[in-house]
């Protein structure tokens, strides 16, 4: 703002007259006449203030409301003007009787104003004020001038004069009257009076310097006792005024005898003077007067006569001696002069007038005061220097010397103070503010006037330092780690980040927000959400270990200011397991269809292998540790289970008394707590022969008993298998038809076979149950009609061949030997290390607590190797790594042998809470081979600290003291105590307990944030003195406590306090030493500390005061008592918080939100860009860059307009399918070449509640019916079912809450509110009825909710045919047996088209075959065998889970049929070509031989 250098005078003309109520009204100014009204505006330009001056003139006793003037017009200001400057009127201690309207810019009589009251006899009457503008600073001055009203009438001080006159008067004696008291000045004042006609005496009226009037009576006819001994006269003053007042007061005059002399002062005007403040009493001068008369004639009194106001009360007369003396309080101020008429009168009433004019000289006894006009507070710390801060106006009403006054404050602060006008000054900036540093100042001014001795006044203002958004929100840690147990419930708080801002108010307002990141290509909202005010995580949904283990995201705290400031931290939530998943049985497999029996022969020996039990536990660490007992036996003194391994073995010799049938019932159980088991059923053949074990085993092949529903599913199944059998006939026939033509010259000739090697089979899956792997190798020479097969397992297991449509004998082998051993066989197949150990997983997660004992196991890696002997001899070395510098050997070690890892030392919780170690395995080949793991070691806090208290701060030397004013109300807050514990989770939960109190009827502590508050009034009883003692405790198991004592003073000044405190005050020499306790915030993260308390002291060097300020969340006292000080102690508050963070800079994205469902063309955002070139080079265009968002342009999502930069939906968005988009915008210039500069944006959808919730369980069909059943004998909260639902929709649109909408019997169920489980409410009773109908509805928490219903069926019954009695028109449905025989039709014809296609086609090409072989038929070539195909449940149904094999092998050369049975579990295929003079070649059952290009073999009918 430019100001100018020089004062302009201007002269508004405006006239107000009165007019019937004495409404002001404007005339036109004219020279020529008087004015009644106007109006003189000054404007006074000084170097950093406007200034002007306004005088208006208003009658007295207007209505309040009343139109003074124009204020807005007269001082040229507009009304914007006023609103945004803030206008308002300062009067200093006057009483405002103005009211400024700024909306209309008028002045308006605001209390009532009588003339008389304001200014009593001075004329003109007028107040003054200012009007203050603030940014920019104006003052203007307002003179309002009073116009007195005739509402006063002229009043007598007594309603009587009473005169004693003698007879003998002379003609032209003087009798002074009374005067008249009327409070109206000017016209309306005394203007004459008036005497009532009579002989002897006229009326003369005179007039005093101050503009007084009074009247005497001079005797013009002399008096006559005898006729006339008394007079009574009246005495009239009227005023003049429109209308005119009047007052009367009667005079008594008694005639006495002969006074012929009256009384003569010796001086007409005596003169004195007297220092103001003078003491009662003080002699101030003398009268004089004589009378000639001799005797009582001549004896004189003296009297002051018609005195004004209260000057009786000031100064008293001698009566007799005429002495004038102080009779009371003389102020200078007030009135500088008094003129007294004094009167002297002897006994015969005869009087002589004189005066007394006594000045009163100034002393210097008024300090200045000062007034604060204007004030600003707080100042932002980012106003420039020269800001005005407030306008001090300072009095001072003493005269000349006395009354010259000058201003300074303390040179230290950042301020000066500067004179703008006549007894007004300006306070300043003179540096620049830093609220970081002084947050607020204690600004002292102080006004000294030049009188001797000098005298001053001080007024301290207080100006708080606003804040401006430059410190970004900060965490406590970088990173953080939380643990959350598997199979937790929806909603449920994890954790809670806790994020601090240095700045203030709406500054200092942290919202959280989570990363827009995925979690295996899933949004991180769909499994956490986050409170935007507290910072506390929940989950969205139920977690599940096996599908999840780790969940990282990043949580971001963000600011209220403007811009925003933000920062991120990135938290890792660790799912922990739980034991919920049994143990799953691989083998033996349990069916209801077949029998698997293992066969042990009766010459088999302690230890024998029978079989293993293999199961796996989809749990982890402990949880899947699993065991093996042996539950029932047939036998147990015969069979033992491996604890560890599963393996069942023969502890006795078997003989011949044992059963051939024994059943073994085995548990496996796992190691969680609790544990959780599933059961097996081993059947065990102790025999020696296959027709033995067929003999005890009939009962279970033959089972009658089927369902009518899985002869269904067989039926369908036999017709799929017989389709496929079919084609695969098909199939066969044609390649052997095409082989057989291909394959002639190569079946005669001489050429070697090359030996055919099937692959190694091994645990593919990592599981770690199948330990061994199963080899199986055929070697064929040509020089030998001998074949030789290799059964190659670890274990013992013998194998029956056999042949049922054979007439041949039956052979056994034993797997045990080796057919390759013979002395003929020509190959042997050694081992190579080309396999490297191989961990079953990549990364392990181990728990372990903290404190634990050195040398505890922690954790156990395995891994194997498929090579043999010394190559698969496994080596577990610890890598060489570090953590924070120290070796990992330090931590843990590794057991080479057994990879068991131990730890070394004592883990602690507080000093680390994780290590991640590499583990190598390597084996003993040459070169050895290796592999790593990692290992993931979670060290567990446990509660080993108890709570540290931060404040109050607990000293000897010293006292911290809480001053709590007695005038204190409920609720008051007294302090907080503010407490960590450096555990984590739980184990730093703390609750603030009151222990002991003075008065516990006075004080309660909150029990979650330690805010001691009162809980009555406080009262004048209440002792000064109180002492509370309160108890910090944590939530850990085993809880730790922490106390501290509080010292409370409730009084409402210090030295009270010191007075009940002087125990701990001592050395008054010692200096002021302020106590500075520091600044404690929640470093921890537990996110119990949600304030920050910051303690200065503050002092001058010229003072021995400490100023003590306490800055927190809340205003706050806080007295800091330091024994050894000797200065006084001030209190203060505050709400800031000093310190400050440097700023953050800004990033280069936008983040906005839409919600889905929206309107195509909707407008979502506003980019904006700025360019500081000028004209067509400024002239910016906005672009979408060309990217994809899931395999589609971004155009067909979003469209921006080129000018305006808006972004606008293209489509409308759904939240189930995409849930953000990120885009990439560029603005670009108009120049050449053009400049251009590109900014992310990321637009996320927020999802609304458009899915209704569905429902998994129980399945809703019209042609079955699905009830669930419920025993008579059950008790209150039995399990019925679980009404399973599902809502697509995300956060609290998909939490779901069950209710029971209807039901046959209300007082039987009820179903859980978020769990959906239905229970029983009440005991079962046998009048309960059977058929029980229930409808649940699921609802879920959306605006609006959504709904989905279903129905349930119970069936309340001990028996399943009393439900089919109920439930008849359910259970007998004629539509199934329609659809069954359906079926069966369907694959009767399917399976017969299928046969006769086959058999027409088999047909034709055999015919063709005969044709094509007939030399060949009468030739001695020998017969070649025919193999039958294996049959095996290719669908995986589960019905058919075993495969028999039978293969034929015959010579020409015998009768006898060699028969093989070959078991279903891994399976060998001999195929013996009798013609061929080489070995016999084994193959897997899996593999078509048909298949092998080389195979000189053909099938034969």
């Amino acid at each position: 703002m430019r100001y100018k250098e020089h004062s302009c005078l201007v002269y508004y003309p405006l006239a107000m007259a009165l007019e019937g109520s004495l409404q002001p009204k404007c005339l036109r100014w004219r020279l020529c006449c008087g004015l009644r009204w106007q109006i003189l505006i000054f404007l006074l330009y000084f170097s950093h203030i406007a200034s002007g001056q306004i005088r208006y003139s208003i009658p007295e006793e207007m209505k309040k409301g009343s139109l003074i003037g124009n204020v807005a017009q007269d001082l040229g200001l507009d009304l914007k003007r006023l609103r945004a400057g803030r206008a308002r009127i300062v009067t200093g201690e006057s009483i405002q009787y103005t009211e400024l309207k700024t909306d209309k810019g008028i002045l308006v009589v605001s209390e009532r104003i009588d003339r008389e009251q304001l200014c009593g006899d001075v004329t003109p009457c007028s107040f003054n004020f200012e009007i203050i503008l603030e940014t920019p600073m104006e003052l203007h001055h307002v003179t309002v001038e009073i116009w007195d009203v005739n509402d006063h009438a002229p009043i007598f001080p007594n309603n009587h004069i009473k005169f004693e006159i003698s007879e003998s008067a002379t003609l032209g004696s003087r009798f002074v009257l009374e005067s008249a008291e009327d409070h109206d000045v000017g016209v309306n004042g005394l203007q004459n009076y008036v005497l009532t006609t009579n002989d002897n005496f006229i009326l003369k009226q005179h007039a005093n310097p101050d503009g007084r009037r009074f009247a005497e009576m001079i005797l013009q006819k002399p008096l006559d006792r005898e006729e006339h001994p008394r007079l009574s006269l009246k005495l009239i003053a009227e005023d003049g005024g429109n209308p005119q007042r009047s007052g009367t007061v009667n005079i008594e005059i008694t005639v006495l005898d002969v006074n012929d002399n009256a009384p003569v002062f010796n001086q007409s005007v005596y003169r004195a003077t007297v220092m103001e403040n003078a003491q009662k009493g003080t002699f101030i001068t003398t009268l004089n007067a004589s009378d000639a008369d001799s005797g009582s004639n001549g004896l004189v009194t003296y009297s002051f006569s018609n005195l004004k106001g209260n000057l009786a009360d000031i100064f008293e007369i001698g009566r007799t001696t005429g002495k004038i003396s102080v009779a009371g309080q003389i102020d200078f101020e007030k009135d500088k002069k008094y003129e007294i008429r004094v009167e002297a009168k002897d006994q015969g009433g005869l009087t002589d007038l004189g005066k007394v004019v006594i000045e009163i000289v100034d002393i210097n006894d008024n300090a200045p005061v000062i007034n604060v006009m204007s004030f600003s507070s707080p100042v932002s710390e980012d106003s420039p220097l020269g800001t005005t801060i407030a306008i001090i106006n300072v009095k001072d009403v003493d005269s000349e010397r006395n009354g010259q006054v000058t201003c300074s404050i303390d040179m230290n602060l950042p301020f000066k103070i500067k004179l703008s006008m006549t007894n007004y000054y300006n306070l300043i900036t003179d540096l620049t503010f830093d609220r970081e540093t002084t947050p607020e100042y204690n600004i002292t001014i102080t006004a000294t006037d030049s009188g001797s001795p000098p005298l001053s006044s001080t007024r301290t203002l207080h100006l708080r330092i606003s804040d401006v958004n430059d410190n970004a929100p900060l965490f406590h840690q970088g990173s953080y780690s939380t643990y959350v147990t598997e199979n937790n419930s929806p909603g449920m708080s994890i954790f809670t980040v806790s994020a601090r801002d240095s700045d203030w108010n709406q500054n200092a307002r942290i919202s959280y927000l989570l990363e827009d990141t995925q979690i295996s290509g899933t949004p991180v909202s769909t499994y956490i959400s986050i409170n935007s005010e507290t910072g506390v995580l929940h989950a969205v949904r139920s977690f599940d270990y096996e599908q999840i283990k780790e969940l990282k995201l990043v949580a971001k705290a963000q600011d209220g200011g403007s811009p925003p400031l933000s920062s991120n931290v990135s938290v890792n939530i660790f799912i922990q397991d739980q034991n919920d998943n049994a143990p799953q049985v691989l083998y033996p497999v349990q069916t209801s269809s077949s029998l698997v029996a293992e066969m042990v022969p009766r010459s088999a020996d302690v230890g024998y292998l029978v079989t293993k039990v293999v199961a796996v536990d989809v749990d982890s660490g402990q949880n899947a540790w699993l065991s093996y007992k042996l539950q029932k036996a047939t036998d147990r003194a015969l069979f033992e289970v491996g604890l560890q391994n599963g393996e069942i073995r023969t502890v006795r010799q078997v003989t011949d008394k044992d059963a051939v049938k024994q059943r073994l019932t085995v548990v496996v159980e796992d190691n969680g707590q609790p544990s959780r088991s599933a059961t097996v059923n081993v059947n065990v053949a102790v025999a020696d022969s296959f027709p033995e074990v067929l003999s005890e085993f009939t009962d279970f092949t033959h089972d009658k008993d089927y369902n009518d529903n899985l002869t269904f599913y067989l039926v369908l199944a036999l017709a799929v298998v017989s389709f496929l059998f079919i084609t695969c006939l098909v199939v066969i026939i044609s390649v052997k038809i095409y082989r057989w033509r291909q394959s002639r010259v190569l079946y005669h000739s001489n050429l070697p076979v090359i030996p055919y090697y099937p692959p190694r089979y091994a645990d593919t899956l990592g599981t770690g149950t199948l330990q061994h792997v199963y080899n199986y190798e055929v070697c064929r020479t040509t020089d030998s009609r001998k074949s030789d097969c290799k059964f190659v397992r670890p274990c013992s297991q013998n194998v029956l061949i056999m042949d049922p449509s054979s007439t041949g004998t039956m052979q056994r082998m034993q797997s045990e030997q080796n057919i390759l051993d013979e002395p003929d066989s020509p190959l042997e197949v050694s081992d190579v290390n080309d396999n490297a150990p191989v961990f079953p997983r990549g990364v392990y997660n181990s728990y372990i607590a903290e404190n634990n004992s050195p040398g505890v196991s922690i954790f156990t890696v395995r891994a194997k190797d498929t090579d043999s002997n010394q190559n698969s001899r496994i080596y577990y070395i610890l890598e060489d790594t570090d953590v924070n510098g120290t070796p990992m050997a330090a931590y843990v070690s590794v057991n080479a042998e057994s990879g068991v890892i131990h730890a070394v030392r004592s883990f602690d919780y507080e000093q680390i809470q994780e290590l991640t170690l590499v583990v190598m395995a390597q084996d003993g080949g040459s070169p050895p081979l290796s592999s790593n793991v990692t290992v993931k070691l979670m060290i567990q806090d446990q509660n080993d600290n108890a709570p540290q208290v931060l404040y109050p701060v607990q000293t000897s030397s010293s006292l911290v003291s809480e001053m709590v004013p007695r005038s204190a109300e409920v609720g008051y807050l007294v302090t907080k105590v503010v407490a960590v514990d450096v555990d984590s989770g739980q184990n730093a939960w703390l609750s603030y307990k009151l222990q002991k109190a003075t008065d516990r009827a006075l004080f309660e502590v909150g029990l979650q944030n330690g805010e001691i508050r009162t809980i009555r009034q406080v009262n004048d009883k209440d002792a000064v003195k109180q002492r509370l003692t309160v108890v910090v405790e944590d939530n850990g198991q085993h809880s730790r406590s922490a106390t501290v004592n509080v010292n409370v003073a409730v009084a409402d000044s210090f030295p009270e306090v010191l007075s009940e405190f002087t125990d701990f005050t001592h050395d008054k020499d010692l200096p002021v030493i302020p106590y500075y306790p520091p600044r404690y915030a929640d470093t921890l993260g537990t996110g119990t500390l949600q304030h920050v308390y910051n303690y200065e002291v503050c002092s001058t060097t010229d003072s021995r005061k400490s100023d003590c300020k306490f800055v927190g969340p809340c205003s706050q006292n806080v007295l800091i008592m330091d024994p050894g000080s000797t200065g006084t102690m001030q209190r203060m508050q505050s709400e800031n918080n000093i310190l400050d963070e440097p700023d953050s800079p800004l990033e280069r994205s936008y983040s906005t939100y839409v919600t889905e469902n929206n309107t195509p063309g909707m407008s979502i955002f506003t980019l904006s860009a700025r360019d500081s070139d000028w004209n067509q080079n400024a002239r910016i265009s906005y672009l979408l860059e060309d990217t994809q968002i899931s395999g589609t342009p971004v155009s067909t999502y979003i469209s921006i307009n080129s000018e305006t930069g808006v972004l606008h939906a293209v489509r409308s968005f759904d939240y189930e399918h995409i849930k953000q988009l990120t885009l990439m915008v560029k603005a670009q210039d108009g120049g050449s070449p053009p400049l251009s500069s590109n900014v992310s944006v990321n637009i996320f959808i927020q999802d609304q509640n458009d899915n209704a919730p569905q429902v998994l369980y129980p399945v809703q069909t019209s042609s079955s019916l699905v009830a669930e059943m419920v025993p008579r004998s059950a008790d209150v909260g039995y399990l019925v079912t679980k009404v399973v639902a599902v809502d697509v929709d995300s956060g609290q649109n998909a939490w779901l809450s069950y209710k029971l909408q209807k039901a046959t019997d209300r007082a039987l169920f009820e179903v859980g509110l978020q769990n959906g489980e239905i229970r029983t409410i009440r005991q079962v009773t046998d009048k309960d009825a059977v058929k029980q109908r229930l409808t649940v509805v699921v609802e879920d928490n959306g605006q609006p909710s959504r709904s989905a219903t279903v129905n349930v069926n119970v069936a309340v019954a001990d028996s399943f045919p009393e439900v089919l009695s109920e439930f008849t028109d359910f259970t007998h449905d004629k539509e199934y047996n329609d659809n069954l025989t359906f079926y069966l039709v369907l694959a009767l014809a399917v399976v017969s088209f299928l046969f006769i296609t086959c058999l027409v086609v088999i047909i034709s090409v055999k015919i063709y075959r005969w044709r094509q072989s007939r030399v060949l038929y009468h030739s001695n070539l020998p017969v070649i065998p025919y193999y039958p195909p294996r049959y095996a449940d290719t669908l995986g149904t589960g019905t058919l889970q075993h495969v028999y094999n039978y293969e034929v092998c015959r010579t020409t050369d015998s009768r006898k049929s060699d028969c093989k049975f070959v078991r279903p579990c891994s399976q060998n295929v001999l195929i013996m070509d009798p013609s061929s003079t080489g070995t016999m070649q084994r193959m897997q059952s899996e593999q078509n031989i048909l298949d092998e290009l080389d195979s000189p073999l053909e099938d034969l009918v």
